[in-house]
């Protein structure tokens, strides 16, 4: 056990075990949660905090703060005691202060209760002055990266000749168990490709995992990994040695080529007489008994709970009180002038801050005549994303090395490619990365920036965890997915998807468009550009798809309700109902006229959003499906789970039941019965029972 021995400065000694016992009192009143990584990190947290970062925690939303992340989100309560004793006001959903402490005391002593801004992991707009959700772990850490990124691509688009908006740093803090993630990885090549010396990672090296030592498992040489990706490696001997931390941050804060890795070796639970150093201290409150020791050890009342001495809060308003305020107050000043003289780029910036559109955003959308032949919608959605990112400058994105196939390259003049020393650029290249990519992200997300990240929808599977958190953080990222069915054909199985869309379907807050034709697609990108809080996902096909003549069928506006009537009975109700989505709808299209022509009324709805869809309202609904007509039929080349939502439990669903197989596409259409025939025939089959019962 390391020898407890407090620096002369015992205000500082004192502010540092107000955050050790705010943490270990909260875990304990819980009787849940992970004190030991806040006892040790303390000091980092307490020093990086009031002596190095420019955060004003009067106003924790201003634009060019540092960001502090944490990673390694289990150990939420060092967060919560920082935000606590540094005075971190709450601010509403828009980011203006409310003039009330972000986490209360009584948060504190709430903590891991139900309604508590102070649950398990931090969660991002649930309590101010968290920049991200964590807790799987690894993604912190990716986040971390899109923020940097997103440092660079504000800088690159808005800082002027004597105006240099943007040049935050971000740090985040990490553990054992974000360096065995493979994301991290991910992450961590990027980011120094990018040479994003903004970044600073702080990885506390405790050599403690739940199941016990780190040896079980990952003896790995962390820094000979860090330094063969390219990053700059310091490291820390002793977590409770400030001067080092102090040289450390200094140090990361002169590199100007790479990020920074600190490593700072750690004893878990620091302090605790018997569970310093254990597995036990990791996910498991210490015990009355020896709270009182440790506290004891730290010279701290030893009955006392929840202690927050009048002289801590002093300390840290006189530290990064005073220095965060002097540090926004320079910068609103500066931007009024900035305001001034660069006003269309001011614009922007508060347009973009307060997530609104820039006015004529989508002047430039195509209108496509119809065209039997068509275009895929991957081709179709290519142009239309140029024509919108030409008038909303802050949609930036790319591709996980595929962008060429998903028809998402920005190709307008200036859009550039994001890059070292290219920080402006609007095209981003991921690498085979998907899961980074999807993470990364929702980082540049965070700062206000509309990102895309696009891929074969096969691959959903690599991005999921981080298409997850944006769904629970509220945070508008699009993903474009392509080649969205077997229609991928000869490539098999492996590459094509059958279950993924019902998955997606299944995750709450997430809006999934699977448009019929080139303009459903214009319309899923007005729909996409306006979402504020909800992330969605654009799928998108391979082989062509026939554009509609919309002077015959229903204009594609009616996709912005998630389904439509395309046509219908001449009249009354409809025999039986054909419901499409993406490709399949001109499935339903052929079996309409083959149907009308046996005298067989059929109504065709399109549709391809279920999330829109159950955003209307009932009249809507039932004005579409009506409730009284039973006969239905829906058509999607993909799994049939939850289709019986719509047709009900004796309708019919054309779908896939199996995986795929490796043929041509019109081979494998036939083969699986995914045909103008078998949607004829069983709507025929539909319409017949319905007689059967009548009669």
């Amino acid at each position: 056990m390391s020898k407890f021995t407090a620096p002369s400065d015992q205000i500082q000694q004192k502010a540092i075990n107000t955050i050790r016992t705010l943490s270990m009192d909260a875990v304990q009143a819980a009787n849940s949660g992970h004190p030991g990584t806040a006892m040790a990190l303390a000091p980092l947290a307490s020093r990086l905090w009031n002596e190095h970062m420019d955060y004003d925690p009067a106003d924790p939303s201003w634009a060019n703060r540092d960001r502090f992340i944490l990673s390694a989100g289990h150990a939420s309560m060092l967060l919560y005691s920082t935000l606590h004793v540094t005075g971190v006001q709450k601010t509403d959903h828009h980011g203006k202060p409310l003039g009330e402490p972000a986490v209360s005391l009584d948060q504190i002593k709430n903590f891991r209760q139900l309604e508590s801004l102070c649950p398990g992991h931090p969660e991002y707009r649930w309590t101010s002055g968290v920049e991200t959700t964590t807790g799987p772990l690894g993604q912190g850490l990716a986040n971390s990266v899109g923020v940097a990124m997103g440092q660079r691509w504000l800088g690159g688009h808005f800082n002027m000749p004597g105006f240099e908006l943007f040049n935050y740093n971000t740090y985040a803090v990490c553990g054992d168990g974000c360096m065995m993630e493979g994301i991290s990885n991910e992450a961590a090549s990027l980011a120094a490709f990018h040479k994003l010396s903004n970044l600073c990672w702080i990885y506390d090296s405790n050599r403690i995992t739940i199941e016990g030592s780190t040896d079980l498992a990952f003896t790995e040489d962390v820094g000979g990994r860090f330094t063969a990706l390219g990053w700059n490696v310091l490291k820390v001997d002793d977590a409770n040695d400030l001067g080092a931390i102090d040289k450390a941050i200094k140090a990361f804060k002169a590199e100007k080529n790479r990020p920074t890795l600190i490593i700072v070796v750690s004893h878990i639970a620091f302090g605790a007489p018997n569970l310093q150093d254990t597995a036990e201290a990791h996910g498991a409150p210490l015990g009355d008994e020896e709270i009182k020791l440790t506290k004891q050890g730290y010279g701290w009342p030893a009955d006392e709970t929840f202690l927050v001495p009048d002289e801590v809060l002093e300390y840290y308003q006189q530290g990064i009180g005073a220095r965060g305020r002097a540090a926004s107050d320079a910068w609103k000043a500066q931007f009024a002038k900035y305001k001034q003289e660069h006003t269309e780029l001011a614009t922007q910036l508060e347009a973009m801050q307060a997530n609104e559109l820039p006015d004529g955003w989508d002047k430039d959308l195509p209108v496509f005549e119809a065209d039997a032949k068509g275009m895929a919608s991957r081709a179709s959605g290519g142009k239309v994303l140029n024509a919108l990112a030409k008038n909303l400058p802050w949609l930036i994105g790319g591709a996980a090395d595929l962008a060429p196939s998903t028809k998402t390259t920005l190709t307008f003049d200036d859009a550039g490619v994001f890059g070292p020393g290219q920080p402006g650029g609007r095209n981003f290249h991921f690498g085979v990365r998907e899961h980074a990519m999807a993470s990364i992200c929702n980082g540049l997300a965070l700062c206000g920036i509309r990102p895309y990240a696009a891929g074969f929808f096969i691959f959903s599977d690599y991005a999921r965890p981080a298409i997850r958190l944006s769904s629970i953080m509220e945070l508008p990222v699009v993903h474009v997915f392509t080649h969205d069915s077997i229609g991928v054909g000869e490539d098999g199985p492996t590459h094509q998807p059958i279950e993924h869309l019902a998955s997606l379907r299944a995750m709450p807050g997430i809006i999934n468009i699977r448009p019929a034709d080139a303009n459903e697609v214009v319309e899923s990108w007005k729909v996409i550009a306006q979402l504020k809080e909800e992330p969605s996902n654009l799928i998108l096909s391979r082989q062509n798809l026939p554009t509609l003549d919309r002077s015959e069928f229903a204009a594609a506006s009616g996709l912005a309700k998630g389904a439509y009537i395309l046509t219908d009975a001449d009249v009354g109700d409809p025999d039986v109902i054909l419901i499409g989505t993406g490709s399949e709808l001109h499935l339903c299209v052929e079996a309409y006229r083959q149907l009308k022509s046996e005298g067989i009324e059929a109504r065709v709805v399109s549709m391809p959003s279920w999330e829109l869809f159950e955003k209307q309202d009932q009249a809507y609904r039932d004005q579409v499906l009506p409730p009284q007509v039973t006969a239905r039929v829906a058509v999607e080349l993909g799994s049939i789970f939850g289709w019986e939502r719509y047709v009900g439990m004796t309708g019919h669903v054309v779908g896939m039941r199996s995986f795929g197989a490796s043929a041509p596409i019109e081979d494998l259409l036939t083969h699986f019965g995914i045909t103008t025939d078998a949607v004829t025939d069983a709507a025929r089959r539909q319409v017949g029972q319905l007689s059967k019962a009548g009669a």
